[in-house]
């Protein structure tokens, strides 16, 4: 499912027309990305948390030369999953 699916889907099971629900989607996704870059957590009960994890710098191997590269540390964006989500899925 992409994201015209996805709001077609709500526009459907809602008394919303899709630009409407286009908008609060860009609007959601506008405000987690704000969220997570001021370093704050998105949780959606029932659903799941977005946060942001921080990475220790490392080494890796770059696979063409072999050579030994240096990752530096940084940020990434992460997902976990909330208990009713993996239940549902899992369908417990």
């Amino acid at each position: 499912m992409n994201k015209a699916d996805l709001v077609r889907a709500i526009a459907e099971e809602t008394a919303l027309t899709q630009k409407e629900v286009n908008a609060v989607l860009d609007s959601f996704v506008s405000n987690t990305v704000n969220c997570l870059v001021k370093g704050e957590e998105v949780a959606i009960a029932g659903f799941g948390k977005f946060v942001v994890k921080q990475r220790a710098k490392r080494e890796s191997i770059n696979p063409r030369t072999k050579e030994v590269v240096q990752v530096p540390a940084c940020k990434a964006p992460a997902f976990k999953v909330g208990k009713a989500l993996k239940d549902a899925v899992n369908k417990r």
